[in-house]
């Protein structure tokens, strides 16, 4: 991501792509080959028990980026349109993969969780996600069912209890090591009512499904990788990365 942006779909094009996407998101739930519902059994997908079998070694690289913590960009200052949710400093991303755009400094720096990350099938974006002491995001959706999320916890905090998701009506909480895969589309809402972070290395997959359902997700999500939102972040990105090797320096 850190290289230099791809030519952005035309602005007409990207509106008309924002106003079908409901109708490209039903095409992909019809579509698909495990079903459509707020939250997954990870079972069902063959390659998160080999990531699993790498948490220890996914943490080690976190810890090692974490003590460059003050450093870690806000979600909200590499993605704008996330800043009605993300709280200002409250919620950090370490982006390894992001719309199909690697970010090479950033897997050099941990090339275990790099290596893991793209022997998933469908990657689409990978990174990891912090949430300081306190942190609360509010209510929202995402935008396409071509994708699905998934969080390997790492870091959580000890009362687990109090550090939370809701997707819908499911109540989720993070355990180290192990993983859960939900549907971004329908709301869910996250509190970090802690005084110690939690950190996660977040995965979004194409969601497997059949052909049609793979052609109206695979060119909504083209249009998405080429739009000037994921241009603009991707140009945001390559500005921390200079930051951040200026403060290893500094350290």
């Amino acid at each position: 991501m850190a290289s230099k942006p791809a030519l952005g779909v035309p602005e007409p094009i990207y509106r008309l792509g924002k106003k079908l996407r409901h109708r490209v998101s039903a095409i992909v739930a019809r579509s698909s080959l495990v079903g459509d519902q707020p939250v997954f059994e990870p079972q069902r997908f063959d390659w998160i028990a080999g990531l699993e079998a790498q948490a220890d070694e996914i943490r080690r690289e976190l810890q090692a980026v974490l003590a460059h913590r003050d450093a870690i960009p806000s979600l909200a200052s590499i993605s704008p349109d996330h800043r009605k949710i993300a709280p200002p400093g409250k919620w950090k991303s370490f982006f390894l993969h992001g719309y199909g755009y690697k970010v090479e400094e950033n897997c050099a720096r941990c090339p275990v969780t790099a290596a893991a990350v793209e022997r998933i099938p469908g990657l689409n974006s990978a990174f990891f996600s912090i949430l300081e002491p306190g942190a609360h995001i509010p209510r929202h959706r995402g935008v396409t069912k071509a994708i699905l999320t998934a969080h390997l916890g790492l870091v959580v905090p000890k009362r687990r209890e109090a550090c939370r998701m809701e997707v819908v009506d499911n109540n989720l909480v993070w355990e180290e090591g192990r993983t859960l895969v939900f549907d971004d589309t329908f709301e869910h809402e996250v509190w970090n009512d802690t005084d110690e972070l939690r950190a996660v290395l977040l995965i979004q997959f194409r969601r497997p499904v059949g052909m049609l359902g793979r052609l109206a997700g695979e060119t909504f999500l083209f249009g998405v990788r080429h739009s000037h939102f994921v241009q603009d972040a991707r140009s945001r990105i390559g500005h921390w990365e200079t930051a951040m090797q200026e403060f290893e320096r500094a350290a």
